[in-house]
């Protein structure tokens, strides 16, 4: 796969575009909610928020969410844990265009599932999935390596990500699947 730069990624909408495994590409191509998925897959789910801040949108966001050049957006970065292990690291932006009436609950999420609040609300619209495989130089790489260790990541990463719409504000959602999800089980 060919990167245009080191902060963007080849992200494609096809999962057949990263080769995935086939239980990777189940973690990927799932339609329902993340959180759900890895609640059943372990008999306990945390939400460990690293971050929350404004900060610069990535230079392969800056499209997605509509912005004319790159930006300062809200960002807020957590880990998905299963039974206490890493499994997903997790990366969101919103404009700070948007207001408090297009995501009400994202300034208050703490360590809460941002995945629950998103579909348990109809009045959010989910956009179509797109797939990336990240290398260890793109910046989520690094910050979940940095989160992480070392140890727990082997390059390239599998991601995924979706924009998710709610009154006229954007919100985008990058998900990536650290090597420690081969490991999970159904319980």
């Amino acid at each position: 796969m060919t990167f245009h730069a080191v902060g963007h990624a080849r992200w494609v909408s096809h999962v057949n575009g990263v080769n995935p495994t086939r239980a990777m590409r189940g973690w990927l191509t799932d339609k329902e909610s993340l959180t759900v998925k890895l609640m059943a897959h372990s008999r306990h789910f945390r939400v460990r928020r690293l971050r929350q801040a404004h900060a610069f949108c990535l230079a392969d966001e800056r499209a997605m969410i509509d912005l004319p050049r790159r930006a300062c957006v809200q960002e807020r970065e957590v880990l998905l844990q299963c039974d206490g292990c890493p499994v997903v690291y997790a990366h969101t932006v919103v404009p700070l265009s948007a207001t408090t009436s297009d995501w009400p609950f994202f300034g208050t999420l703490g360590e809460r599932s941002l995945g629950t609040t998103l579909f348990g609300d109809p009045r959010v619209v989910r956009g179509t999935l797109q797939f990336a495989r990240l290398r260890a130089q793109h910046p989520l790489a690094q910050r979940a390596r940095e989160a992480v260790g070392d140890d727990a990541v082997d390059f390239p990463l599998f991601a995924r990500r979706c924009l998710y719409r709610r009154k006229n504000g954007v919100l985008l959602v990058t998900e990536l699947f650290l090597p420690a999800i081969a490991g999970l089980t159904r319980t």
